[in-house]
């Protein structure tokens, strides 16, 4: 284990503390918080982004799992200024923070617990205004993928279903303590208004249907998609069958998820 500021790096939390100056700026104006938001730091840590947030905000409210860095954020910052949510951010009900101003979310997620995390955060988009992550840049870079390229995938989809999504800028090794092997980079996330058109009916048969589809990527979505009509389903939508799941853009497999839930009725 890394000591950084007194403090063990623990491997388990995927602990890699944001030091860079340069680096923290560009995350807070990127974020622009402004009084009368509600904005609520996932993984604290150090406090690299906690101080210069309460400089623009009137309150914060950060989500913290290690139980020695939730000591040393009580013992920084006053109870009035930062509210520390002790727990797991994975089980954390987000939506309880919504208030009348706009809710931001922001945080240096640990690659251990990224994708699974952003699966729990898209639940609760429909409360939030906008959020920022730093991610590994590997992750972004699936996030943001467009579709035939060789980082779209399941993520991809579910996330841009329900997002506008930009890598904002890539992040180096040497702007943390301890340093990770890989890049970084900043995405900016803002949740989709909700229309008709753009929207499954029924939101768990698109989740299957898309995971399906990416289950096998090297075959065909008329062997993948058996179970839910493959070639016929496909063709009938003017789909080739000999299609893979990277080709269909977000809108298709919306499509597809909204004809098969019609067809049970």
């Amino acid at each position: 284990m890394r000591e950084v500021q007194g403090h063990q790096a623990r491997k388990r939390f995927g602990q890699n503390f944001l030091v860079s100056p340069g680096v923290i700026r560009k995350i807070i104006d990127a974020v622009a918080p402004r009084p009368g938001d509600t904005v609520v730091e996932i993984g604290p840590g150090l406090g690299a982004l906690t101080e210069p947030l309460l400089e623009r905000v009137d309150h914060l409210h950060v989500v913290e799992i290690d139980r020695d860095l939730i000591a040393r954020l009580r013992q920084r910052f006053p109870a009035e200024r930062l509210t520390v949510h002790e727990g797991d951010a994975l089980k954390f009900d987000f939506g309880q923070l919504k208030q009348a101003g706009p809710l931001k979310i922001i945080g240096n997620l640990p690659y251990n617990i990224s994708s699974p995390l952003l699966f729990h955060l898209a639940s609760y988009a429909d409360q939030v205004a906008e959020m920022h992550f730093m991610l590994q840049k590997e992750v972004v870079d699936r996030m943001v993928a467009a579709p035939g390229s060789g980082d779209y995938g399941r993520l991809s989809v579910m996330l841009q279903y329900r997002y506008f999504m930009e890598r904002l800028f890539i992040v180096p090794p040497g702007s943390f303590n301890p340093a990770p092997k890989v890049d970084s980079a900043v995405v900016r996330m803002i949740p989709l208004k909700v229309g008709a058109g753009n929207t499954a009916v029924d939101e768990t048969l698109f989740a299957n249907l898309v995971a399906t589809a990416f289950s096998q990527r090297r075959k065909m979505l008329r062997n993948t998609l058996k179970e839910f009509g493959g070639e016929a389903l496909l063709e009938a939508q003017g789909i080739a069958p000999t299609a893979r799941a990277e080709t269909l853009p977000v809108a298709t497999y919306v499509r597809l998820a909204n004809v098969l839930s019609a067809a049970k009725k």
